[in-house]
């Protein structure tokens, strides 16, 4: 058996529950059932903590997801610059134009595949990972 209880509420928190009721499409008195179970249970401060945790603990793994791939692609980007730039002679000033002609093509082409892999989901941790399991697969 329920009771009837009657209680006036400010105009903004009424229309606020109002809108609430609507969108979700139960009942005011519902709504107003469950936030008083909410706010009345003793579990209430427990569970609010415990999914605060778990919620601050996935936010934790992504962030140390962002953080190994942008360690991965910093040093990927620092060893192709080293390794570009030991390996990489001067050019005779006759050679100049032709030689800048194909580094335009060759990063078109560069962007080309970039933009194909991005597309695709491809990512170079993915690449680093595989390779990994490959390696100890051998092993």
């Amino acid at each position: 058996m329920r009771t009837k209880h009657t209680f006036r509420l400010p105009p903004q928190l009424a229309a606020r529950l109002a809108e609430y009721a609507l969108r979700k499409r139960i009942s005011q008195a519902m709504v107003v059932e469950a936030a008083l179970e909410t706010f009345l249970s003793p579990d209430g401060a427990e569970q609010l903590e415990a999914a605060l945790s778990r919620r601050l603990d996935r936010l934790s793994r992504q962030a140390d997801r962002i953080e190994q791939q942008s360690l991965i692609a910093n040093e990927a980007v620092g060893l192709f610059v080293r390794f570009w730039l030991a390996n990489t002679l001067a050019l005779p000033e006759a050679a100049l134009a032709a030689q800048q002609a194909k580094g335009r093509e060759r990063y078109d082409n560069f962007l080309a595949a970039l933009g194909r892999r991005i597309a695709k989901g491809q990512s170079l941790s993915q690449d680093i990972a595989a390779r990994d399991q490959v390696d100890q697969d051998l092993a």
